[in-house]
């Protein structure tokens, strides 16, 4: 199936590894020239220089979609460097030491960086990209929530389910408004993903994970990456303001097992 992916210009928010990269490369498969922002501006730069060597088109485009001036010259410098912007994948995330204490424990500090991380700079990107797309008559936004949203979050994680529902919601919202200018806005709700995260987990949490699944096992990177590209697509013109969960078929894990 072509995709029609061959020339545009994407842009991956937190690109440079984990799904992000899985993302990039997929979209680059399908002939999409790759913008590739990171907060780790060496992580950006060398996997752009990788996908250069490879024959695709890329650029580094480090820096913190977070913060609106970040946001803003992020999205400007992929579309200078590459000559436009047609898509856009809203992958930026945190979470780690910013995760696991009850609402009542959990710091101010732990609230917002996740918020700002995951929701604010969905919201920054899409408003400073879309103007771009406008121009070309052409758009693919596709925001990032998860199943923490879909079959509800266990305790520790009430901010990133919070910030993961209001991706969701935006989502929605900004398809409706967007659509008539020929850009579509969806989000993706993942699952288990086997990524260096994943890869921390003791033997005893990732057999509970995976027994719980229909399918028995963690998704993989690439297969987000595949359906991102479908996304992104001219074939899926007609999917707006979609959730595509992508977690197997469980959505409601034993958290206190997990």
């Amino acid at each position: 199936m072509d995709l029609g992916l061959q020339g545009k210009i994407a842009l991956i928010t937190g690109g440079a590894g984990g799904i992000g990269r899985a993302e990039a490369e997929a979209l680059a498969a399908e002939g999409a020239a790759i913008a590739v922002n990171d907060l780790d501006a060496d992580a950006a730069h060398g996997f752009a220089a990788e996908l250069s060597a490879r024959g695709v088109t890329a650029a580094a485009v480090p820096g913190d979609v977070s913060d609106p001036d970040g946001a803003q010259s992020v999205v400007a410098r992929a579309a200078q460097t590459l000559g436009g912007l047609d898509l856009l994948v809203n992958n930026a995330g945190a979470g780690g030491r910013h995760l696991g204490r009850t609402v009542e424990e959990m710091a101010v500090e732990d609230w917002d960086i996740i918020d700002r991380t995951h929701l604010r700079s969905t919201f920054l990107c899409s408003k400073y990209a879309v103007p771009l797309m406008r121009s070309r008559g052409f758009g693919r936004i596709v925001n990032t929530s998860s199943m923490n949203v879909t079959g509800g979050g266990r305790p520790g994680v009430a901010n990133y389910s919070a910030a993961k529902a209001g991706v969701l919601g935006f989502t929605r919202t900004f398809a409706k408004e967007v659509g008539s200018a020929g850009i579509t806005v969806n989000a993706i709700a993942p699952g288990y993903v086997e990524t260096g995260l994943i890869a921390g987990f003791s033997a005893e949490k990732r057999a509970v994970i995976t027994g719980q699944n229909p399918l028995g096992r963690f998704c993989q990177p690439q297969e987000v990456g595949a359906l991102i590209a479908f996304l992104c697509s001219v074939q899926a013109a007609f999917i707006n303001g979609a959730l595509i969960c992508m977690d197997g078929g469980k959505r409601d894990f034993h958290w206190g097992e997990a």
